[in-house]
């Protein structure tokens, strides 16, 4: 069974940081591609940041220069730290995990979900 906790959520003013973290168990970590999603309330979801089993990234317009992904084999985790936030950040955050056979992008199929954690920036 593959469970994905994310953790790290919260509320932070305009331009402070914050770090979210996604542990995942019953998965072969090191190939897979992970990524991190959001959604706000009335909008699509859309793409943060992936990183693929070799450590490439990529990430969104909106989040670039902002943002960093990074995991750790070892620990089975993916980090995602989120400096100078802004309001328009405002969402729910998820994990998501799909196997390494696929390219890692924002639009290809990620069977493995967590329930997410939410992160408020206010101005």
């Amino acid at each position: 069974q593959v469970i994905l906790v994310e953790s790290g959520g919260g509320s932070v003013q305009a331009g402070g940081s914050l770090k979210l973290s996604c542990a995942a168990s019953g998965i072969t970590y090191a190939d897979y591609c992970m990524g991190w999603f959001r959604q706000a309330p009335g909008k699509a979801r859309e793409g943060v940041a992936v990183i693929n089993r070799d450590g490439r990234t990529t990430y969104s317009d909106s989040v670039k220069g902002r943002f960093t992904i990074s995991k750790d084999n070892t620990r089975s985790t993916v980090d995602l730290q989120m400096n100078s936030l802004k309001p328009e950040d405002t969402a729910m955050y998820y994990c998501a995990a799909g196997t390494g056979r696929l390219s890692c992008t924002f639009t290809r199929t990620f069977p493995f979900w967590g329930q997410g954690t939410q992160v408020t920036v206010s101005a």
